[in-house]
């Protein structure tokens, strides 16, 4: 099979698929999801190991490649890579952005490849276990994945959570889940489909940023970040120390992934609330700590190969990557689901080496990225700013090819810098804008399911455990700093 693998027809366009994500990753407004998709039209016309290799690669490099602007420039290139934009901009703003992104593209392919073996060893079981989530459990997880985020950015626990609850109501706008009736969209037919999370996140990141760094006119001269002399090899003995972490986070990620819906955004935001929760030093995150930068990078990209679970296991895709390859599969005559693996042992035996190899081919791919990116570092900050909005626009508008979505990221441009200005972190409000239609759609299924009883979104086994955890990470987060304050 590996030698099947090797062939100039596989490998020629497997790694310029790589290239491409790391393109599409690293560009505010394009998404993984979009680059899958613009692989798929060329990968009918190719063997069916050549048009996995492609797809495969292409979702994996373009998770790792959304952390890239994310260190350097505070906007995250994908969903996935918001939590990067805490430590991994710092360190960029200390000096250490190669070193950053360095520890960040070495642990993203361990991440994947502990989420590959993960997915070959405990597939089928994994899969049982995310279809035991119903709409009960699927609520809660959102919730679960809010109230994390919210605990884990800087700043006071409060206003992190009235972010989040404010990305929740602004996910409202469009039309109801139930009965499509308006909502919020004060009569503009291109608000009823609800805003869009892209447009809002290139303002609240990208324009806010562009806003906060005009006011300081004597610093748009000078370098955009200091230099950085920090060499590939230097973040092995860190990555040793933390080795730890990067398992853990990984099977985090891994897990969270497997459950269909959540996403590798949730699967960071997860396994950087563990990290913090559980570090000698949780003060140090959001300030530059290489534990900050480890969690979500590990996690994300493991989340990538646990979304294949279902989608091998069961045929049930498990975010919109895997339901582009379900297709996919199809076209070249190969079945998900059960007997996959009893009748179709060849195709799963190259879906998983393809996988494990483009961990591997992910970091020349990713250094390649990070240089030439890198070299952003030694424009001066006018030019890069000016870049920045030049790019902001085009990534908003090419979502929709509509200027509505322009305009909808210059409002929360300024919303973003106001925010801030008030010491309001935005980033509980970017998932709240991803998981409100998801917590709001099981509410209102669960409900109809129950006739209107709240009992079993209490009741059942998965979503106690869920509020009981919820429960335990708000009452000991405080009495843990109570303690720490009493006199010895």
């Amino acid at each position: 099979m590996f030698v099947e693998l090797c062939q100039p027809s596989v490998l020629v366009p497997w790694f310029l698929a790589m290239l491409l994500g790391i393109f599409v990753g690293a560009t505010p407004g394009l998404t993984a999801t979009m680059a899958v998709a613009l692989i798929v039209p060329i990968s009918f016309h190719m063997s069916a190991n050549a048009g996995l290799a492609m797809i495969i690669g292409v979702s994996f490099t373009a998770i790792f490649a959304g952390d890239i602007p994310a260190t350097w420039l505070r906007i995250p290139g994908t969903p996935a890579s918001a939590a990067a934009t805490l430590d991994g901009f710092q360190l960029a703003r200390k000096g250490k952005g190669n070193y950053a992104l360095s520890l960040d593209l070495i642990c993203s392919s361990i991440g994947g490849v502990i989420g590959v073996v993960t997915l070959i060893l405990i597939a089928p079981q994994l899969a049982r276990f995310a279809l035991m989530f119903g709409d009960y459990e699927y609520f809660w997880l959102g919730v679960f994945g809010l109230s994390m985020s919210a605990m884990v950015t800087m700043g006071k626990t409060s206003k992190a959570l009235l972010a989040a609850t404010l990305g929740v109501f602004i996910s409202a706008v469009g039309q109801d889940v139930v009965s499509n009736a308006q909502r919020y969209t004060f009569g503009h037919v291109e608000a009823l489909g609800g805003l869009h999370f892209i447009p809002v996140m290139i303002g609240l990141f990208g324009v806010a940023e562009v806003l906060r760094n005009v006011g300081q006119q004597n610093s748009l001269s000078k370098p955009t970040a200091q230099s950085d002399a920090s060499t590939f090899f230097s973040v092995f003995p860190e990555v040793w120390r933390q080795k730890w972490n990067v398992f853990r986070s990984a099977l985090v990620g891994t897990l969270i992934g497997a459950l269909p819906g959540a996403g590798a955004d949730v699967a960071a935001w997860g396994a950087y609330g563990i990290a913090k929760s559980s570090s000698k030093n949780p003060d140090d995150f959001g300030k530059g700590t290489t534990e900050g930068v480890v969690a979500p990078t590990s996690s994300n990209n493991a989340a990538v190969a646990g979304a294949w679970i279902p989608a091998l296991v069961f045929g049930v895709p498990g975010d919109a990557v895997t339901a582009i390859v379900l297709g996919v599969l199809m076209v070249h005559g190969i079945k998900p689901g059960p007997f996959l693996f009893e009748n179709g042992s060849d195709q799963v035996n190259a879906i998983f080496t393809i996988a494990i190899v483009t961990q591997f081919m992910l970091i020349p791919c990713g250094w390649a990225g990070i240089r030439a990116f890198g070299l952003i570092q030694k424009l001066p900050k006018r030019i890069v700013l000016a870049g920045v909005l030049v790019f902001s626009t085009v990534g908003a508008y090419a979502i929709n090819n509509s200027m509505f979505d322009v305009y909808v990221m210059l409002a929360f441009g300024v919303i973003g810098f106001f925010l801030e200005a008030c010491k309001v972190p935005v980033v509980p409000m970017i998932l709240g804008l991803i998981l409100g239609p998801l917590v709001e759609e099981k509410l209102r299924a669960g409900l109809i399911a129950s006739e209107g009883s709240i009992v079993p979104f209490f009741s059942r086994p998965i979503s106690l455990t869920l509020v009981l955890l919820l429960v335990l990470a708000f009452v000991l987060r405080p009495l843990w700093s109570l303690l720490k304050k009493q006199p010895r």
